[in-house]
């Protein structure tokens, strides 16, 4: 019998003041599993997550289904949401310095989730929060407990933020951003321990990322995502070898080569598209090189290429086995 899933999100949707951000977005995230969110900013991958868990402003106008488990989420009493942020979904968030308290001493900090989630205190807090600190990598971890925000460097701020998220035991992590700012060799170093937790603790991780190599080492499964909509979906290694999606195409055709001679790098033509003014088809119609008068007749609907493998487009880079929505 196949597993059931972690958590199952179908057709949710999500609109500011009667502007569309997320275009009914369905998903399913085994225990265990890596999942990558690509597209450019606006897109809608932070937005699914807010949405989620219950972060989104008043004004944001939210529908569709999201099912943790056999709990619903979406529209759950605050109560019920807090039993579940930090405890069995955690997030890191784009930036540290801001996401830190910065008149807190960071072990404070971790002892609070600590308290909150775990109900520990004191002394076996302290403890906990030090095992955590090791387990992330903070050299010293003794002495970096009574330590500012300030005091440390992005990398190690960065790290106290998934010691945080890791305070609660969550059965999924959504990591938003989670090397953006850092150097190289520190954004291998939290991408290696990310990874490391997940298959040691078997925790879901959601990886939201502009970087396409990060996602392509990180994730088992990847989601492009354009103006509010999934537009492909497949395991990673296919995506990366042979992207079907025009748009996919294009972010991985702007990839600057590592080796041999430098060459012109290759841009998107245009400008995502205006929310509130949105073309009659398909959105990435206007930038596609190979839009026809049929991509403007309505939005194209996913279609499975193969088994666990999809894309929303006319004219994909492989022929369709069946025109049927693929999770």
């Amino acid at each position: 019998m196949p597993m059931a899933p972690l958590v199952s999100i179908r057709d949710l949707a999500v609109d500011f003041d009667g502007v569309p951000a997320l275009r009914g977005l369905s998903l399913d995230i085994q225990p265990g599993e890596a999942v990558g969110m690509v597209g450019e900013s606006g897109c809608g991958k932070s937005v699914t997550w807010l949405a989620a868990l219950g972060l989104l402003p008043s004004k944001a106008r939210i529908s569709g289904s999201v099912r943790l488990g056999e709990q619903e989420l979406v529209n759950a009493p605050a109560a019920a949401l807090e039993r579940v942020r930090g405890r069995r979904v955690a997030m890191i968030f784009q930036d540290p310095a801001s996401a830190l308290n910065p008149v807190h001493r960071v072990g404070k900090q971790v002892e609070e989730a600590l308290r909150l989630h775990r109900g520990l205190r004191g002394a076996p807090a302290r403890a906990e929060a030090k095992r955590l600190f090791d387990l992330v990598g903070i050299p010293d971890a003794a002495r970096r407990l009574d330590a500012w925000p300030h005091e440390l460097s992005g990398g190690q701020n960065q790290r106290v933020m998934i010691a945080m998220a890791l305070a609660g035991q969550p059965d999924l992590l959504v990591a938003d951003e989670p090397t953006t700012a850092l150097d190289v060799t520190i954004q291998a170093q939290i991408l290696e321990l990310l990874d490391s937790i997940r298959r040691e603790q078997n925790m879901a991780l959601v990886l939201i990322s502009h970087d396409l190599g990060v996602v392509a080492e990180t994730c088992d499964r990847v989601l492009v995502m354009y103006a509010g909509r999934v537009v492909e979906r497949a395991p990673a290694r296919a995506l990366f070898d042979a992207p079907a999606h025009p748009y996919a195409r294009g972010l991985l055709a702007a990839l600057p080569p590592l080796e041999g001679p430098r060459e012109r790098l290759s841009a998107i033509p245009g400008q995502v598209p205006d929310p509130m003014r949105m073309p009659p088809g398909c959105a990435f119609a206007p930038r596609c090189p190979q839009a026809g008068p049929d991509c403007d007749a309505g939005v194209p609907q996913s279609r499975a290429l193969e088994p666990g493998r999809s894309v929303a487009c006319l004219r994909p880079a492989h022929a369709p086995r069946q025109p049927e929505y693929a999770m």
